[in-house]
């Protein structure tokens, strides 16, 4: 049996769980059911590949741009307590729980491609590293729960690959606003902040304009460029937080923050510049994170066609929150700051109220994750409620994902002092569900663990079923006719310019969102 561990360890650890290799075999499956030259199959499977391997590249800059920033903010605000760190938790985990979870994980991933073969959810799930998450949290709380091997693998494995269907169908209508037809879907375990994100701007953002038509002075058209407009707040926003924690800690603490072997800064100036280097850099690094998603769209997209008509007919492929990103590029910035302001405020509130009343612990806001989901959370608040609604949108999900992981701490046994956590949205609210059903005993939890999975299932396909397959428009508010008197300043000129009355004159929708209809004509 030792080498059945091994080698479902070797699939997991070395090629489903990492993103780039997946998308380059699912693209040259696809250009294989197509009938593609060999040479075609694999110049397409490598570009993906390229693609995905961009994006990684990207992150990990962005993760050594903001590193140095963290460690300002916590000297600078004297704050303690857990940083949520996808990987760190998983990598802790994997050294108690990896034979388990490698198994968990490729019988979750069947589990979906059954799924969407056969139910209306055809979605397949393609962000490899996610899978591996939620993997890992479900043995976790299993495991931690008492639930004997079998049922961590099976039941785990069974709620992996509902939630892999299920979650891509539940954001889809705004994910669908936001790219503007069905090509791919949101395969990102962030699902539940950025559904509450596109609310959130619904409610906020009837009258507000898109994010990316902002009306800027001549002297600041350079704004408009995206990987300007990010560098630059970046540099202001290191900038200030470096001054702050310089003045609260002194030059020899300070000056730490650079340079992992200890040197540091070697002065004031080179403190101050160094700084300025690293918002130069998070601006290098979103512009890469584009290009390689652009790239991978490039070559995914036409390929999955031969998967779909092969094993899923109509199957969506759901991939990574990036994928977002390019469709509307100031929302992102618009997010990630939002959403860290939401997380600075939730923690002030389990600091003041939640940690001493219900012994929460203290969420310190992570730079990454309220970059990545803060980001794809600011694109779908401005596809339904543009600059107020990627604002708004985005500081709700900084809120959830700050007190979510906080009740997440609550079934992770002795892992919750490991000052590290599950990030995301979807990991909090399902993982603790979960976490307390596994805890009603061997039988009894099996049984409401699998209900609560039927629940999501069936909810996820009546919600398919009544919601994304009718049409529905979560941002539709945003094209209806405005009242009578004409349309207010920033409305979209276009249905004026056609000869239509005043009165249909329609709020300009963000970019990429779906073009609405044409405004009615009179009969005569």
């Amino acid at each position: 049996m030792d080498w059945l561990v091994s080698a479902a360890e070797f699939l997991v650890n070395e090629i489903l769980s990492q993103p780039a290799y997946l998308i380059g075999l699912i693209t040259a499956a696809g250009l294989l059911a197509l009938r593609k030259s060999a040479g075609q199959v694999v110049g397409g499977a490598i570009k993906a590949t390229l693609g995905f391997l961009l994006i990684g590249a990207g992150a990990t800059l962005v993760v050594g741009a903001l590193a140095p920033l963290g460690e300002m903010i916590q000297g600078a605000t004297g704050a303690h307590g857990v940083i949520p760190t996808n990987e760190a938790i998983v990598g802790i985990a994997q050294e108690q729980y990896g034979a388990r979870v490698a198994w968990l994980m490729i019988l979750g991933f069947a589990v979906s491609l059954l799924l969407a073969r056969f139910t209306p959810l055809r979605y397949v799930f393609l962000t490899g590293h996610h899978m591996l998450f939620m993997a890992t949290l479900l043995t976790m709380v299993l495991a931690i729960a008492g639930q004997p091997s079998w049922a961590v693998v099976v039941v785990g494995g069974v709620l992996l690959g509902i939630l892999l269907v299920a979650m891509p169908a539940f954001a889809h209508p705004w994910t669908k606003r936001v790219t503007g037809n069905d090509s791919v879907a949101i395969g990102h375990f962030g699902t539940a902040g950025y559904i509450a994100s596109g609310v959130t701007g619904r409610l906020v953002g009837r009258r507000s304009r898109s994010t990316e038509e902002m009306n800027l002075p001549e002297g600041l058209r350079f704004l408009r460029d995206s990987m300007v407009a990010t560098a630059l707040s970046m540099v202001l926003i290191y900038l200030v937080m470096s001054l702050v924690f310089l003045g609260k800690s002194g030059k020899e603490t300070a000056f730490k923050a650079f340079g992992d072997d200890g040197a540091g800064a070697s002065g004031v100036g080179d403190y101050v510049m160094q700084s300025v280097m690293q918002g130069l850099q998070f601006g290098i690094a979103v512009a890469v994170i584009l290009f390689g998603v652009r790239t991978i769209l490039g070559e995914l997209v036409p390929a999955f066609q031969g998967i779909a008509k092969k094993l899923v007919p109509g199957a969506v492929p759901s991939l990574d929150a990036p994928i977002v990103f390019p469709y509307a590029q100031n929302a992102v910035l618009v997010g990630f700051i939002s959403s860290f302001i939401g997380g600075l405020v939730s923690l002030g509130l389990l600091a003041w109220v939640f940690h001493p009343a219900f012994g929460l612990a203290l969420v310190l806001p992570g730079l990454v994750p309220h970059f990545f989901t803060g980001g794809a959370a600011g694109v779908y608040g401005n596809a339904t409620g543009g600059r107020r609604g990627a604002a708004a949108g985005a500081f709700v999900n900084g809120v959830i994902i700050t007190f979510l992981p906080a009740l997440l701490l609550k079934v992770l046994g002795a892992f919750g002092d490991e000052n590290t956590t599950f990030g995301d949205a979807d990991f909090g609210w399902f993982g603790t569900l979960i976490g307390y059903a596994a805890k009603a005993g061997e039988t009894g939890g099996v049984i409401l663990m699998l209900l609560i999975g039927a629940a999501v299932l069936l909810g996820a396909v009546v919600f398919q079923k009544r919601v994304v397959d009718t049409g529905w428009d979560p941002g539709a508010h945003r094209d209806a006719p405005l009242p009578p008197g004409g349309a207010p300043a920033g409305a979209d000129a276009s249905a004026s310019a056609a000869g239509a009355p005043a009165a249909y004159a329609r709020i300009a929708p963000p970019r990429g969102a779906p073009k609405p209809p044409p405004p009615p004509q009179d009969k005569a």
